[in-house]
């Protein structure tokens, strides 16, 4: 583990595994590349994996702006190049993913192939932006602890959170949510809740795309990134029962499997 100085920022970089191609994982608002330790742990033995932090988020450092997808994107090309680790697969959830879609738009060179979970092409809805708001004031101004139990049902699925066999995981990840930033992480949730829509250009991508949806998210969600991997020639949709939001920590053993087959479609 180290911290890179990309684009004027200190990013936290996790570097594991010494396989021929390399694997860099994006992670989503209110996390941290934490969040892919079993994908991570089901890879590196084939793949060098590369885990990265946000700027303003995990253990990157916290500037007073940049937080917007365009700027994300740019941290994951100078990323990518600075590594000399092109033309990479790209594992990217919900911001993460968001991040993927653009690097897909715009510097296709750098990708070998495209995962994408939890995310859609299209721009926050005026309904959620409007709650999303309101829970980013009080995280703003009273912690992240404020609004945990609020946001736990938006990022998880009733499965993770009613089993009482994992009670001891939904704690922690109570924590880390809590633990979070609170000017580095509204900043970055601000910049999220502002994205532009990127439908119209998902014909452009031309990188061999997996997308991954969780069951238990909302049904709007669900046809969004329905919407936005037809719009995607020849990319893949894998369903992901008894997972919300969150799927790599709610059915890792799922989403490793589904990374697993794809990466070898890949590389034969």
């Amino acid at each position: 583990m180290t911290n890179l100085r990309i684009n004027s920022v200190d990013l936290h970089v996790a570097d594991s595994g010494d396989g021929p191609e390399t694997v860099v994982f994006s992670h989503g608002a209110l996390f941290s590349g934490v969040m892919f330790d079993p994908q991570v742990a089901a890879l590196n033995r084939t793949y060098r994996c590369v885990v990265y932090d946000h700027r303003g988020q995990g253990r990157s450092a916290i500037p007073k702006s940049g937080y917007d997808l365009d700027t994300l994107t740019d941290d994951a090309i100078s990323l990518i190049e600075t590594l000399d680790i092109g033309p990479c697969h790209f594992v990217g959830l919900s911001m993460g993913g968001s991040v993927g879609l653009r690097l897909a738009i715009r510097r296709p060179d750098l990708l070998r192939s495209l995962t994408l979970i939890g995310c859609n092409a299209d721009p926050e809805q005026p309904e959620s932006r409007s709650r999303y708001r309101r829970l980013n004031f009080i995280a703003r101004w009273f912690g992240l602890k404020s609004v945990v139990s609020r946001v736990m049902p938006i990022v998880f699925g009733q499965t993770f959170l009613e089993d009482p066999a994992r009670t001891k995981e939904r704690n922690f990840w109570c924590r880390q949510i809590a633990a979070g930033d609170r000017i580095g992480t509204t900043r970055a949730i601000s910049g999220l809740m502002n994205r532009r829509s990127v439908f119209a250009e998902l014909g452009a991508i031309r990188t061999p795309t997996l997308v991954l949806i969780g069951e238990e998210v909302i049904v709007a969600d669900q046809e969004k990134s329905e919407r936005m991997q037809r719009a995607i020639a020849g990319s893949i949709l894998v369903r992901i029962p008894c997972a919300g939001h969150s799927m790599t920590l709610e059915e890792p053993g799922a989403v490793n499997t589904a990374i697993k087959e794809f990466l070898k479609t890949i590389d034969s």
